[in-house]
């Protein structure tokens, strides 16, 4: 170590009132404070007037995700302002209800999302303020109207946060990730719920529903207790699917596909593989390799509308090497 500093206390709360670094010897891994300026192979910023309880610390190494920037109280006040004022005095904002921007949320959320299947970071903090706005939007517009306030939505889930982690905010005790999510939705019942799948939304793409319901009903014990059984039970659904091929009864043959799809979920489920993100995944490979067909022939003077199968799977087996 070097520069001057000092070992935490460990039977007391940390109060940082400064911008300083936290030193992990590489020999000892002791943890300690230096004023901010000092030289150290380990330094990890804290920022002014965050709370660290040093017990937590001595000894360790300290992974970044533990520190963070003041909140941006005076940011958010401004924000809150800008969206009021739009409210007020742009026409096309202030002709806005909950439903005529109901689907430019929901665009949003799936342009979060892409952000986060392509690991664009730049990209998912615009997207972020996006969803913020929305949040902050209709809060006002329900405000307006009197119907609930932003203050109304912020305690609600700080509240519901410190109710359902009562091992983190209270004297519960948990054994694990498992535990928690079992202590979840007992709790969720407590809160007034009459059903386990109470809360999954009916507008969730369905292989996310899919999963969900399913895991509602196992965390409390309704599940498969071998994977051979799970598999299995595709294999039978399977089974039940093949005979409605020949028959022209659509609508069973819609429903077996279903009874197949919800077993393909719930084994997908056991080898702890989420089913959307598999199937938009190969989607997205689909479409580079498909991509790839359309700029080779394009290229060559062609179009897909004028190219024979076996050109087109030619260029495609291509693009698999490619590993597009």
């Amino acid at each position: 170590m070097v520069g001057p500093s000092r070992e935490f206390n460990i039977d007391k709360p940390l109060i940082i009132i400064q911008p300083i670094h936290l030193i992990m010897d590489q020999h000892t891994n002791a943890v300690t404070l230096s004023k901010k300026g000092n030289i150290a192979t380990h330094t990890q910023n804290i920022y002014v007037g965050t709370h660290h309880k040093a017990s937590s610390l001595k000894g360790t190494a300290l992974p970044k995700r533990n520190y963070y920037p003041p909140v941006p109280t005076k940011d958010l006040q401004t924000f809150v302002k800008i969206v009021r004022r739009l409210r007020k005095e742009c026409p096309w904002d202030r002709e806005q209800t909950h439903q005529s921007i109901r689907h430019s949320l929901i665009e949003e959320a799936y342009e979060t999302v892409e952000a986060l299947d392509e690991n664009n970071l730049e990209e998912l903090r615009r997207e972020l303020g996006d969803l913020l706005l929305h949040v902050v939007m209709h809060a006002t517009i329900a405000e307006q109207a009197k119907e609930f306030t932003l203050k109304d939505v912020v305690q609600n889930i700080t509240n519901k946060l410190i109710h359902r982690h009562p091992h983190v905010f209270g004297t519960k005790k948990v054994r694990d990730a498992a535990e928690v999510k079992h202590q979840w939705e007992r709790l969720k019942l407590d809160e007034g719920r009459s059903s386990v799948l109470d809360g999954v939304p009916k507008g969730m793409p369905a292989l996310q529903r899919a999963l969900r319901v399913q895991e509602r009903a196992a965390n409390v014990g309704f599940d498969w207790d071998k994977i051979d059984d799970v598999w299995d039970k595709v294999l039978e659904e399977a089974e039940e699917l093949r005979p409605t091929l020949r028959k022209k009864k659509t609508k069973k043959r819609e429903e077996e596909f279903g009874d197949y799809l919800f077993a393909l979920v719930n084994y997908a489920r056991f080898i702890h593989v989420n089913p959307e993100n598999a199937l938009r995944s190969t989607i997205e490979k689909f479409t580079k390799r498909f991509r790839y067909i359309e700029q080779e022939l394009h290229r060559r003077g062609k179009s897909v509308h004028a190219s024979s199968l076996e050109e087109m799977d030619g260029l495609w087996n291509e693009a698999k090497k490619r590993r597009q």
